[in-house]
This record gives C-alpha cells, sequence and structure tokens, in this order.
C-alpha cells in the first residue's frame, strides 16, 4: 500500500529516467531527450511531439495501447510510412535502492521495439548495452522493485486523462482515481484473492480430516470390544454375588415387612384413646344443642301468635298506599298533557294573527306593474332551474361512477395487502425453515424437535442418575436410510422423495422417547416440562429384551420393499419399538399410485398393513372396507437425509420467487394506491360541484315559490283574512273549554296528594310500632336454624368415629397382629434356606444393604444373565488379538492427526493474519481519508482557497468542496465543473499534489497541467508545483504548452523546447 511520504529526500536517485530516445515513434522520427534529476519542462507548441514522450514512457514499461489513450494497438505508434518504432529510456542505477548493481551496473536500459508484424519485444541491458534480459517477468521485477506504475495517475497524467479529470463532476470516477492512485485498490484485490485461497485451503484440509475418520471409527470399535469382553468378567461376579444377596434378601424383606407391621400396629393402637375422646366430645355437644333447641322453638311459637296481626295490618296498608300512589301519577300525566294542548292552542291563535296582519300589509303592497315583473322574473328563474337540473343530473351520473371506481379500487388495494402480507408470511416460514434445516445439518438431533429437544437431552444428563436407565431418544436421531440410492434408480425417483416417504409412514414416533419403567416415564415428563417441551411422546419399553427376529413368513411376500428393509439401527430396543408400536415391518411401499392399489387391494397380501406411495398417498383395508387417504404430505424436509444441500438450494430459490412475487405486488399497490388517490381528489371535486349545483337549485326555487306565493296572496288576500278571524274565534272557544277542565284536573291532583301523606303517615306509624317485636322474632328464626344446622353436624360426626373406631381401628389391630404371627413364622423359614447357600455374615462383609427388594434382584440377575450370555455370544475374539490390532491402528493414524491438525493450526494462523490485515487496511483507509482532506486543503490555501474532500468507501464516491475567497465569492463549489476553467485545473492540481504526497515513485510526469488556467493561477500554480516537486524529492516531468518564463531558474530545474512541427 501506498505510505504517506511527504517531505522525502530522493537521495539515492536509483529509478530515475536519465534518457528518453524514441526513433520512427508516433510524429518522431528521431528523437532523444536527457531529463534532469529534479524538475523538468517540456514545452513546445501543439503537435511537436511533447505527449509521445510520456506515451513512450507508458510503452517502454509495459503498458498496452489502449491504457495510454492514444491508439488501439501498439502498431498505431509506428509512425506512418516505417515499418517499426523503437522506445528506448535509460534509468539512473546508483545508490543503496539500485536494482541487481552487479548485473546492471549504474544504469539500466529498457528497449522496446515495435514492428508492423506480429512480433514486439522488450530488453533489458546493461549499462554497455548488453542484453541481460527479455521476459516480461523480469521487466516487472524492475518495474516493482522501483515502485514504478505508469497505470497511476499519480506517476503519469496524460493529457487526456487530466482532461477528463478535469470535466468529470461524477463522484464515483473521482473515487476510482483516488482508489487507484493510493493503491487501496491493488491491495483490496490481493487481500480478496488471499480469502479465495484460504477457502479452497480449507476445503483441501476438509477432505484430508474426512479421509482419516473410518479408521477412528474402527478404533472406537475395537476400543469398545475390549470395554466389552472386560465387562463380560464383571458381569459375571456380579451375577454370582447377586445370587447370594438375593437369598437373603427374602429374609431383610420379611423383616422390613415385620418392622412396618409393628410400627402400623403401635399407630393403630394410638389412634383408640382418640376416638373415644372424640366420640365423647360430640355427644355431649349433641345433648346441649337438644336442650337448646327446645327452648328456641316455645319461644318462636309465642312470638308468632303476637306478629301475625301487625303482619296483616301492613300488607293492607301498602297494598292501600300504592293504590292511591298509582291514581295520582295518572291524574298528573292527564293534566301535563292537557296544559301542553292549551299552550299549542294559544301559539296556534298569535300565529293565525300574524298571518292576517301579512296578509292585510302584503295586500297594500301589490300593484298591477309588480304582477308584471313578477311573471317575467317567475319565467327567468324556471329558465335557469331546468338548466340546473341537467347539469346536477350529469354530476351526480359522474359521482355514481367514481365512487363505484374507489370501491373497486379500495378492493384491490384491500386484496392486494392480503396477499401481499402472505407472501412476506410464506417467506418467513420458508426462512425459518431453511435455519431449521441447517441447524439439523450442523446437528441432527435438532431436526427431531429443534430447539427444545436440546434443551431436553441437557436436562435429561443432569437428572442421568435419577433415571434406571438413560431414555433412548429421539427415535429418529437413531435411525439412517440404507439400500436406498440402489431402490432410487431402479423407481427413477430422488433419495429426498423416498426418505420423506419413510418419515410419513413412521409419523409421530420420530420425535418420541423411550424409556424402561414408569417411573422413568414420570421422571423424564418432569424434564420435558423444565425444558418447556409439551405434548412429549413417551414409549414405555423393556430395553433388556433382546432383537427382534422376524420369520420370513411373516413379512409382506412382495418384490416392493418395506419400511424396515429401508433403515437402518444400531440399537436394538428402538427397532423393537418400530416393529411392536409402528408395524414397520409390514409397511410396504410402491412408486405410483397404480401400483399401490395392486398390493393394497388386489393381491391381499398377507401381514400388510399399508402401503405408501412415493407422492404421499396412504392405502389400507380392513376387511372389505378399501381405503385410500390423499396427499397430507406436510411441507418439511426429509430428515433421515445426511445432507440437507440440495432442499436449502431448493429452498432458496422458492423464497427468491416469492419475495420478487411480493416486490411485483407492491409496485401494483403503489400503482393502485395512486390511482386511488386521484379518483378520491377527482370525486372529492364532483361532490363540490354538486354540492353548488344543489344549493343553486335550491335557491332558484325557493325564488320561485316566493314568487308565485306573492302572486296568489295577492288575490286571495282578502277573503283568506276573512277565514283566518273565523279560526281564530273556534281556537279561543276551545280554550276556554280546556282551562275549565284543567281547573277541575288540578282540584282531583290536591285530592290525591293529601289521601296519599294520609296513607304514608298512618303506614311508618304502623311500621315503626311493629319494628322492635319482628326483628325479634326474624332473630329467633336465625338462631333456630343455626341450632338445627349444628346439632345435625354434631350427630354426623358422632356417627362417623363411632364408625371409624369399630371398622378402622379395632378389626385393622386384629387382622394387622395376626399378619405380624404369619411374617414371624414366614422368616424363620426363608432364614433356613439361605444360610444353606452361604451365611449371612459374608453379606455383610460385602458391604451396607442398599434396600433392594427381592423382585428388584431377581429382574437384576435375570437381566445380567440375559446380558452375559448375549455379549459371550456376541464377542467371540480374543481379547489380546484386539488389544494388538488396536495399537496398530492406533500408531497408523496418530501421524496423519498430528499432520492434519498442524494443517489446522496454520490455516488458523494465516485466517487470523488475514483479518488483522483486513483491520488494518480498513484502519489505513480512514487515515489516508483524513490525510487527503489536509493536504487538498494546504495546496489550495496558496491561492486563498479552501476545501474538503468527502470519500464515502461504502458508496465508492469522492466528492470534493471548495469556498472560494471572501472578497470573491463566499458559496460553496461542490462540483469542479461548477469553477471556472482555471480555478477548475487549480483545485485539480491541488487534489493531485495531495495524491503525490501520499504515494512513492522515483519519477512523476503530468501533461497540460495548466490547461485552462489564467495568468495568476498559472504563476501560483507553477510555484507551487515548482517548490513541492523540490521539496518531495522524486524527479518530476512537466510537459505545458504555456510560456513558462515566469519559472525561475535553478540548478535543479530543467527547461528544454521541443522543435516547432513543420507545416
Amino acid at each position: 500500500m501506498a505510505e504517506p511520504i511527504a517531505g522525502r529526500r530522493n537521495s539515492s536517485k536509483a529509478g530515475i529516467v536519465q534518457k528518453i530516445r524514441l526513433e520512427n515513434f508516433m510524429c518522431h522520427t528521431s528523437l532523444q531527450i536527457e531529463l534532469g534529476d529534479w524538475v523538468n519542462f517540456i514545452t513546445g507548441q501543439n503537435g511537436s511531439g511533447k505527449s509521445a514522450i510520456l506515451t513512450a514512457l507508458c510503452v517502454a514499461f509495459g503498458s498496452r495501447a489502449k491504457e495510454t489513450q492514444r491508439g488501439s494497438t501498439l502498431k498505431d505508434f509506428i509512425k506512418t510510412g516505417c515499418s517499426y518504432a523503437v522506445v528506448h529510456v535509460e534509468l539512473k542505477n546508483q545508490g543503496e535502492d539500485a536494482f541487481k548493481n552487479d548485473i546492471y551496473g549504474d544504469v539500466i536500459i529498457i528497449e522496446r521495439k515495435i514492428s508492423s508484424g506480429s512480433s514486439n519485444a522488450t530488453v533489458l541491458k546493461d549499462h554497455q548495452g548488453r542484453k541481460v534480459a527479455s521476459r516480461k517477468e523480469d521487466l516487472r521485477e524492475l518495474i516493482e522493485h522501483f515502485s514504478i506504475d505508469v497505470e497511476n495517475p499519480c506517476v503519469i497524467m496524460g493529457q487526456d486523462r487530466s482532461r477528463e479529470f478535469l470535466h468529470s463532476g461524477n463522484d464515483k470516477d473521482k473515487f476510482k482515481f483516488f482508489y487507484k492512485a493510493t493503491l487501496l485498490q491493488q491491495v483490496e484485490e490481493l487481500l480478496q484473492d488471499i480469502e479465495k485461497q484460504l477457502e479452497k485451503a480449507n476445503v483441501v484440509v476438509d477432505h484430508l480430516e474426512g479421509s482419516i475418520r473410518p479408521i477412528e471409527r474402527e478404533l472406537n470399535e475395537l476400543q469398545e470390544k475390549i470395554k466389552n469382553l472386560e465387562h463380560i468378567e464383571e458381569i459375571s461376579q456380579q451375577a454370582k454375588q447377586l445370587k447370594k444377596k438375593l437369598a437373603w434378601s427374602w429374609v431383610y424383606d420379611v423383616d422390613r415387612q415385620l418392622q412396618q407391621k409393628n410400627m402400623q400396629i403401635g399407630k393403630l393402637k394410638d389412634r383408640i384413646p382418640l376416638c373415644q375422646a372424640k366420640i365423647d366430645q360430640f355427644r355431649s355437644e349433641v345433648e346441649k344443642l337438644n336442650q337448646c333447641y327446645t327452648l328456641k322453638k316455645s319461644e318462636i311459637a309465642s312470638m308468632v301468635e303476637k306478629t301475625a296481626e301487625v303482619r296483616r295490618l301492613k300488607e293492607e296498608l301498602q297494598q292501600t298506599l300504592a293504590s292511591a300512589t298509582k291514581d295520582k301519577l295518572k291524574l298528573e300525566e292527564e293534566y301535563d298533557r292537557k296544559r301542553n294542548h292549551i299552550q299549542k292552542l294559544t301559539n296556534s291563535v298569535r300565529s293565525l294573527q300574524q298571518q292576517i296582519q301579512d296578509a292585510e300589509e302584503q295586500h297594500a303592497r301589490s300593484t298591477q306593474a309588480e304582477e308584471s315583473a313578477m311573471e317575467q322574473k317567475l319565467k327567468e328563474l324556471q329558465n335557469e332551474v331546468a338548466t340546473v337540473e341537467s347539469m346536477l343530473a350529469r354530476l351526480m351520473e359522474e359521482d355514481s361512477a367514481l365512487s363505484e371506481c374507489v370501491q373497486e379500487t379500495s378492493t384491490l388495494i384491500g386484496n392486494l395487502t392480503q396477499t401481499i402480507q402472505r407472501k412476506e408470511k410464506e417467506v418467513q416460514d420458508i426462512s425459518n425453515y431453511i435455519r431449521e434445516l441447517h441447524n439439523s445439518q450442523i446437528n441432527k438431533v435438532t431436526a427431531f424437535g429443534g430447539d427444545k429437544v436440546i434443551s431436553l437431552l441437557r436436562t435429561i444428563e443432569r437428572y442421568h442418575q435419577r433415571f434406571k436407565s438413560p431414555p433412548i431418544g429421539p427415535i429418529g436421531a437413531h435411525l439412517t436410510l440404507k439400500n436406498v440410492d440402489e431402490w432410487a434408480k431402479e423407481i427413477e425417483s430422488t433419495v429426498i422423495e423416498i426418505a420423506t416417504t419413510i418419515e410419513t409412514a413412521i409419523g409421530r414416533l420420530l420425535n418420541a422417547f423411550i424409556v424402561t419403567n414408569l417411573k422413568d416415564s414420570q421422571l423424564l415428563r418432569t424434564c420435558a416440562r423444565e425444558a418447556n417441551y409439551n405434548h412429549l411422546q413417551i414409549i414405555i419399553y423393556d430395553f433388556s429384551l433382546p432383537r427382534l427376529n422376524i420369520p420370513a413368513h411373516m413379512l409382506p411376500q412382495t418384490r416392493h420393499p418395506t419400511t424396515l428393509s429401508l433403515l437402518h439401527c444400531e440399537n436394538h430396543t428402538v427397532v423393537n419399538v418400530l416393529v411392536d408400536l409402528g408395524s414397520v415391518e409390514r409397511q410396504v411401499l410402491v412408486k405410483t399410485y397404480e401400483e399401490g392399489k395392486e398390493v393394497a387391494f388386489d393381491w391381499r397380501v398377507p401381514n400388510l398393513k399399508e402401503v405408501y406411495t412415493i407422492d404421499g398417498r396412504k392405502m389400507f383395508s380392513r376387511g372389505s372396507v378399501q381405503t385410500t387417504i390423499p396427499f397430507n404430505r406436510q411441507n418439511r424436509g426429509a430428515r433421515l437425509c445426511a445432507s440437507y444441500d440440495d432442499q436449502i438450494s431448493e429452498l432458496n430459490k422458492t423464497k427468491l420467487g416469492v419475495q420478487e412475487e411480493v416486490q411485483q405486488f407492491r409496485r401494483r399497490k403503489r400503482d393502485e394506491e395512486d390511482k386511488l388517490r386521484n379518483l378520491k381528489q377527482e370525486l372529492q371535486s364532483v361532490k363540490r360541484r354538486r354540492m353548488n349545483a344543489d344549493n343553486d337549485l335550491a335557491s332558484k326555487r325557493l325564488a320561485i315559490h316566493d314568487s308565485v306565493y306573492d302572486a296568489e296572496a295577492n288575490t286571495t288576500a282578502a277573503s283568506t283574512v276573512d277565514e283566518l278571524h273565523q279560526e281564530i274565534s273556534k281556537v279561543q272557544q276551545e280554550i276556554q273549554e280546556r282551562e275549565l277542565f284543567l281547573e277541575n284536573s288540578r282540584v282531583r291532583i290536591s285530592e290525591a296528594e293529601a289521601k296519599t301523606s294520609d296513607l304514608k303517615v298512618t303506614f311508618d306509624n304502623l311500621c315503626e310500632s311493629a319494628k322492635g317485636d319482628i326483628d325479634a322474632f326474624e332473630k329467633a328464626e336465625r338462631d333456630l336454624m343455626e341450632i338445627d344446622k349444628n346439632l345435625g353436624s354434631a350427630e354426623t360426626e358422632k356417627l362417623h368415629y363411632e364408625g371409624v373406631m369399630k371398622t378402622k381401628v379395632l378389626n385393622v389391630i386384629n387382622e394387622a397382629e395376626k399378619q405380624y404371627k404369619e411374617l414371624e413364622h414366614h422368616r424363620e423359614e426363608n432364614c433356613r434356606k439361605a444360610s444353606i447357600l452361604c451365611p449371612e455374615s459374608e453379606i455383610i462383609a460385602l458391604g451396607d444393604w442398599d434396600g433392594s427388594t427381592p423382585e428388584q434382584l431377581s429382574a437384576q440377575l435375570t437381566r445380567l444373565n440375559q446380558k452375559l450370555q448375549r455379549e459371550s455370544e456376541r464377542c467371540t475374539e480374543s481379547i489380546d488379538e484386539l488389544r494388538m490390532s488396536y495399537e496398530r491402528k492406533e500408531r497408523k493414524i496418530l501421524r496423519k492427526q498430528k499432520i492434519y491438525r498442524a494443517f489446522r493450526e496454520k490455516l488458523n494462523v494465516c485466517q487470523k493474519a488475514l483479518n488483522m490485515r483486513r483491520q488494518k487496511f480498513e484502519r489505513n483507509k480512514t487515515l489516508l481519508k483524513r490525510q487527503m482532506t489536509w493536504l487538498f486543503n494546504s495546496h489550495l490555501g496558496r491561492k486563498g482557497f479552501s476545501g474538503k474532500i468527502k470519500v464515502s468507501y461504502e458508496e465508492r464516491t469522492l466528492s470534493i468542496e471548495i469556498k472560494m475567497p471572501q472578497d470573491a465569492s463566499s458559496s460553496t463549489v461542490r462540483d469542479t465543473r461548477g469553477l471556472s476553467g482555471g480555478e477548475r485545473s487549480f483545485s485539480t492540481l491541488c487534489f493531485a499534489l495531495a495524491l503525490h504526497d501520499m504515494t512513492e515513485a522515483p519519477f512523476r510526469a503530468m501533461d497540460e497541467f495548466d490547461v485552462f488556467m489564467d495568468a495568476v493561477s498559472r504563476k501560483i500554480s507553477l510555484d507551487t508545483l515548482v517548490e513541492f516537486a523540490l521539496a518531495q524529492g522524486s524527479q518530476w516531468v512537466l510537459i505545458t504548452p504555456h510560456d513558462i518564463s515566469m519559472v525561475k531558474n535553478g540548478d535543479r530545474i530543467k527547461k528544454q523546447q521541443m522543435v516547432a512541427p513543420r507545416s
């Protein structure tokens, strides 16, 4: 990576250009130019061949023609009329940085010859002109040694590249210029290449580690066999000890029963005093409650006689008071209705009087001339009403049509929203399933219960000492497929389809666990609750049973395979459960529906239970009923398969397809929402116009109505006034009658209120006088009910304890004493039999008795004998031979394991180093970005400008901000195209100098760097460039068509004038 080397001095001068000679190259027939060690200015008119010098440098250092931007092939550089061209470049090779000084000497000559034919050659020569090398690798080695990258714009910036950058406002093009100039692009490509190489190495090491796994499995098998043979002896000794323990366990078991029976008799005898005390307590309580009950009953009888008359009077007064209150409410309602009616009649009289007054005034104002004008106005209003009605009808039709479109569009948007939600849920389901498959790929157990089964297994591990035998499960984790590839080829199907069919046949048993007894089942259920694994299927099965051997005549006689024939399992208990509970040996698998019908229904195959087809159908017959269950396979993968890559790839494709559909539906939804928005705006406009039309129509109709009313009022005013006077007389007469009737009603209401008040007073007096007696009577009744309840409860308790004394104490004590005598006799008999087998002292010497029952010891002895027989039959080899074989294979594999482990460690170290370099690379990118802005701003300050460079590595953009001097402009320019020609050229020069500060090279060249600059900008730019070049220390070649007399002369500055082109 390029390092910041501002201020570095080139003391050795190794790698700088000393001389350039061109022959038949572009416009030059023969040109030789010598360059100084520091700053070189080459000037001349346009067409004099200045730019050809830089092109020749690029060609000499191996650039292709297209990269120079001056031609498409190298042949284009041959001068017209010539057959070849030669580029001769001499480099100084002195000092501590010299390149192979003992071979090349103090000068290295690079000579490239371009012919019109197909041969182009580059030759490296020593200082005497002798050929040293001609391979591309030698030239590349020289270029890398001197850090000469002619494609880097900071090394050679041609006029085309300079002008292109001056006129480019694209931030991405500026970023490419910066990224390439600082060599960040080269470093990033190298890191990416290293990462790819590490990935390939990882694959190779994985393959090597996988190649020794079969031998490791063989070693494990041998070690297991050795342990089994050592375990057989232990089992034999344990069986002998168990026989002795079993004999004496019968004696100890009777002792335990005698102790328990003695304790039981003692507890029963202790209950006799307690029961008798309870009986006496409840007997005395019953006698007391009987006395209280008799007294309270006589007291209530006397109270009943006193309160009967008071109750009767109270009920009669309540009925009378309710009737009087009801009559009063009816009179008040009738009074209110009549009063409201009189008010309405009064209002009617006022209205009629007002109408008479209005009619008389209107009649006085009416004239013949007004009637004529009124008729004319009426015709005009009728015409306007007709126009407004037609416009209103049209607006109503538009409103109806737009409302229908809005409703349809809203419905469509709702449907699209539901579709998008459904598709997004489908994408989420697929993603979750892909994650499950990845987990299953890492750990097969997770395929049969997910994370909950992992949590359950950890919980089982914590409680493993409490299990009689460790649970087995999930069952699916113990199963693998066998002979599936052959059958898949035979039926032209895939292993995944067959595996899925087998899982369908086995069903929920794949997730089940197996335990050996009910106690282990309860403990496993507790573990499942702790692991939050609900609805776990637990199967109780005897682990000691040997593997079931199914005779051939009990299997389905068909050419098609059964589920059991395609499964492999090392655990015999799992196989037994699948056979006993799943009937896998009687499940037949076929390819097509037609074959399934033949096997299930037509052939009548014996011992057949079910038939499953590859497409998921299930067929079976029970008696004469034939059943076919159609495809109902859940969307899950083949969990029994060894690889999930194909399923994950297919699911990823499906996920991408669904995501694309979601995007299409969203775009369509946005379009419909825009359409709905426009429709609603248009509908709102139509409604406003319709409302205005309605208001206009109503106002015009009202004007017509007023005109007609005024015309009619003039003709009928006189007759109407007389009629109104007569009507007023009738209404006033009715009002007088109603007021008289209303006065009568008011009198009746007053009488009803007086009666109601008297009844209330009488009732309250009666209640007050009888309240004490009634409360005393009610309290006595409650006390009587409470006494009766307590009496029944006490009698029940007394009977209960008498029954307990009789049936559960005395009888049980007699029965227990009888059993105790029988157990004593039984113990003497068992002790005599056990002493014949071994003395009791030998059992005591074995250790403390663990409390096992004879049944438990007998079951353990049976299992040990069965296990001893099975192990003896299975292990026929010699233990010494097995140990020798194990040692031999162990020596063979240890060396490979050590080598492959070393490979893996080295790969990890390389990956760690790559990560560290990647971090350093990211840190250096940030530092370069800051340094770039600082250097650029410092160069701009020479002209009074200020600026900033913003680099975004994420978006790969570079933007330049320049602030003009305060006396000229205070605005900030964010694009070089917004500047004048001279300002843009100067800012470009500052940007290039900032990059030069960050780049290392023995020489640098710039062509037409001062293009579009005015005199002031050129003077500042030249001074800045010369000062920077002298301070920076490397060789500079500056080409310009302008006058450079303003540049001060010096021993480090060399100026050369190109010959003017011939006309």
